[in-house]
């Protein structure tokens, strides 16, 4: 297809643009949390494995943690095993726990890799357990929705314990673009699922990430008034909290965030993943698609 003069220069003015944070990013590793909407319309599917690619074809490392909560609860259904939430998470005994492994692990990892590499990516997909990438133990502490903690029994849940790295090196050392579902393991060789934000974040805490991008179904942060806020800081985030702007399923998300910039990441984004090519936006555009999170 040959563009006109206009379309070529407006191409031309795109990458022009982008240069800088092109400079910028190239050699870095970006940490990209997987979800909602983005991994469930086919047209989002498509558009995020071309921005991977497109990605490491620049020089940039991703690595990528999904979740997978929609495609669980449909094959549970299909099961007939019942489903309680505490707050949003999801009680898992044994018989829901090989549920969640097997897709997370089986369907919903492999569909990822799969796609990334149709656009001739290099992508491997790997869960906790592989090579005791994720060493878990057992959640025994919740956030309710007004910020505090209660003690709660979720069965199989977990927390991260430890994110053990010699994989994910050898992998990123080698061209590959690593995907990593967020199932791990304890000591004793129990299976637990954890939320992938949390995952997430502590993976780029440990691989000292430039970026954390974590991909939701909102614009981003919203103030009381239901308008988007581009960007704040830690301590601002904490107000935000006590005041009651950040609740709900945000808390955790925000949480995570803040911890990541305190431990080294340079930035955190809450990025709408419904918005096409949101991460190249995110990267390379600074498009307002989500908030900015720094210490």
């Amino acid at each position: 297809m040959t563009l006109s003069h206009e379309a070529a220069l407006q191409s031309a003015s795109i990458l022009t643009d982008a240069l800088p944070y092109i400079q910028q990013l190239s050699g870095q590793t970006i940490v990209i949390k997987y979800g909602g909407n983005a991994m469930e319309n086919d047209a989002l599917k498509r558009s995020f494995a071309r921005d991977i690619v497109l990605m490491k074809t620049l020089g940039i490392n991703p690595v990528i943690v999904h979740g997978g909560g929609p495609q669980i609860g449909a094959r549970l259904q299909q099961l007939s095993i019942d489903t309680q939430f505490i707050h949003g998470m999801r009680v898992t005994d044994q018989p829901t726990m090989d549920v969640v492994e097997m897709v997370l692990t089986g369907q919903v990892n492999g569909e990822i890799v799969n796609l990334i590499n149709c656009y001739n990516g290099n992508a491997v997909g790997l869960s906790g357990k592989d090579a005791h990438t994720i060493i878990a133990q057992k959640l025994t502490t919740h956030l309710v929705p007004d910020g505090s903690t209660e003690t709660v029994d979720l069965g199989f849940v977990g927390e991260v314990a430890e994110i053990r790295t010699d994989l994910i090196d050898l992998l990123l050392a080698t061209d590959f673009i690593p995907v990593i579902a967020p199932i791990g393991v304890d000591p004793q060789g129990n299976t637990y699922n954890i939320n992938a934000d949390l995952v997430a974040g502590k993976v780029a805490e440990v691989l000292q990430a430039n970026q954390l991008l974590l991909l939701t179904n909102t614009p981003g942060l919203l103030n009381k008034e239901g308008q988007l806020i581009s960007e704040l800081n830690t301590t601002e985030t904490d107000q935000l909290i006590a005041d009651g702007t950040i609740s709900g399923g945000m808390i955790p998300k925000i949480k995570c965030a803040i911890s990541a910039v305190n431990h080294g990441v340079k930035s955190a984004h809450i990025v709408d993943g419904r918005v096409t090519s949101a991460v190249l936006l995110e990267l390379f555009a600074k498009a307002n698609v989500g908030t900015l999170i720094k210490a």
